[in-house]
């Protein structure tokens, strides 16, 4: 597996990262050790979790592992604090107290003395943003992380976390963590653009738009069974009714055909273009099963050709983009997304 640089740090990672949400839920203890081991197996070396995920369970399985492996040293490891932990009001949001509190506790159940990356989970409009940069500086100059990164921002609150580091001299973020796949691109209107700019890797969730391009859904038959979508139909951003458009089924379709040219899986060929995309340090897989996340991994042998990729990026565009990007697009007479990789 290729390793890139983690945003413009010196550290390397894995091109895909094993995203852990689905462990201590979906994925129970033998079946999470058992995903981390073919990951590394696989030649993986980016982790990624979240204290929320689970309500702490995910970083513990993630924490016993770790343990019992001995493998802590050859891994890049990250998690993530914003979100409740628990019915406690000050148990949540991007304030000194909380962060600082987070991130012990999220050591302590991962078993280690500090992480490699942490993140902000998502913005606070609570918390001046002054108060949360100090506060990551602060995790930063006690050992406690050795770099900061954010997710689930917009692109203006971003560029103004990267001014604010900058003008105060605290630890700059070097990652951001956004959804990101052929059926939501439009981090690449501002978000992308803003990475680019100040060399931030992107670190995209969600590759597979929630199971969607993996094929296994249809427009006539509502999912059921032991899926996300079967489980839960209402799931977040990537809810049944929500997804099942006819701009989604024409994506399959070429995605699809991509996969039946080549004789892969759906999903690899959705991966292969993500993890084409500029700026990207590491895709995040997020898998139920061994079974799916060894489908996954096969990815890094799909090498997309500039006709295949040409395919992708005209059926998935995300059309007329709002003003004033649209605007732009008219006076410059070229698309946003099409040049973004020269920016």
């Amino acid at each position: 597996m290729e390793l890139r640089p983690l945003g413009n740090s010196g550290t390397l990672v894995s091109e895909l990262g094993l995203g852990t949400m689905t462990f201590g839920n979906e994925t129970d203890v033998a079946g999470a050790h058992d995903q981390l081991n073919q990951f590394i197996e696989a030649g993986g070396t980016f982790v990624d979790t979240a204290d929320v995920y689970t309500r702490g369970a995910s970083e513990s399985i993630v924490g016993t592992w770790l343990k019992s492996s001995g493998l802590r040293g050859s891994i890049v490891l990250t998690t993530k604090g914003r979100f409740p932990m628990s019915d406690n009001p000050l148990d949540s949001g991007a304030s000194r107290r909380h962060l600082l509190a987070a991130i012990d506790a999220s050591l302590d159940r991962l078993g280690v003395d500090y992480v490699d990356l942490y993140q902000v989970h998502g913005w606070d409009p609570q918390t001046p943003l002054a108060e949360t940069v100090a506060a990551l500086d602060t995790m930063v100059q006690s050992g406690r992380t050795r770099y900061v990164g954010w997710s689930n921002v917009t692109a203006w609150q971003m560029q103004r976390i990267v001014d604010l580091c900058e003008r105060d001299g605290l630890s700059r973020p070097i990652t951001l963590q956004p959804q990101y796949n052929l059926l939501d691109r439009t981090i690449e209107f501002d978000i992308m653009p803003m990475c680019i700019t100040n060399g931030l890797g992107l670190l995209p969730w969600s590759p597979l738009g929630g199971g969607w391009l993996t094929g296994k859904y249809r427009a006539d038959q509502r999912p059921q069974g032991a899926t996300r979508l079967g489980e839960d139909p209402n799931r977040g951003v990537e809810a049944y009714d929500k997804r099942n458009v006819d701009s989604t089924w024409r994506v399959l379709a070429v995605v699809e055909a991509i996969a039946k040219e080549r004789n892969v899986s759906v999903a690899q060929v959705a991966l292969a273009w993500v993890r084409g995309r500029p700026n990207v340090s590491s895709v995040l897989l997020g898998a139920r099963t061994v079974e799916q996340l060894a489908d996954n991994l096969a990815s890094v042998e799909v090498v997309l050709s500039e006709t295949e990729r040409d395919r992708l990026n005209e059926v998935s565009a995300p059309g007329l983009p709002p003003y004033p990007h649209g605007m732009i697009r008219n006076a410059c007479g070229e698309t946003i997304w099409d040049d973004i990789g020269t920016l």
